[in-house]
């Protein structure tokens, strides 16, 4: 698969041997990474891809993507879903970057990316997720086109919807 262009990064489908490397906190061969990653979400997520790797084979187009700036190629986080496409057309959907590289904009610009991206794919809605205390990601989520669809004792829940009609795929 391919990579996903935005403005200023690339979304990069995570291969195996790579998820292997951010468990193991060893970059492959070629790849650079930010200050600070893997954070520790970024492990949980690239675990998470090898164990559905293993039980039912690879999930891309909806797996785990690496994060990466155009300007150095640096990974600086990552995003993505978090399993296959529902019976009812949604995913949900996470994310998360490094700290020396947040308030800048690259989480929702990464996060408008994939949307167009499942969009295009003929998913319905994505949903997502937040802490009440986690403003950066309920912004990040809003600011990428999600809406407020409900709330617990300590989460806020986003998605977005659309009635199936297919958007230009980003360019890859």
């Amino acid at each position: 698969m391919d990579d996903l262009l935005t403005e200023r990064l690339v979304l990069h489908p995570m291969s195996v041997r790579e998820a292997e490397g951010v468990v193991a906190g060893e970059p492959g061969s070629g790849v650079r990474w930010a200050w600070g990653y893997p954070t520790g979400g970024d492990v949980v997520a690239a675990r998470r891809f090898l164990e559905v790797c293993a039980r039912v084979g690879d999930p891309r187009p909806f797996g785990t993507y690496a994060i990466r700036r155009r300007e150095d190629g640096r990974v600086i986080g990552g995003l993505g879903f978090h399993g296959p496409v529902g019976e009812d057309g949604s995913v949900t959907i996470g994310y998360g970057l490094v700290p020396s590289v947040r308030g800048r904009g690259y989480a929702s610009e990464a996060l408008r990316g994939l949307l167009l991206f499942a969009r295009s794919r003929g998913v319905t809605r994505v949903k997502g997720d937040a802490d009440h205390g986690n403003l950066a990601s309920q912004y990040v989520m809003t600011a990428a086109g999600m809406w407020p669809a409900g709330e617990d004792a300590g989460v806020r829940y986003f998605e977005i919807t659309w009635d199936g009609a297919s958007a230009d795929a980003p360019r890859s």
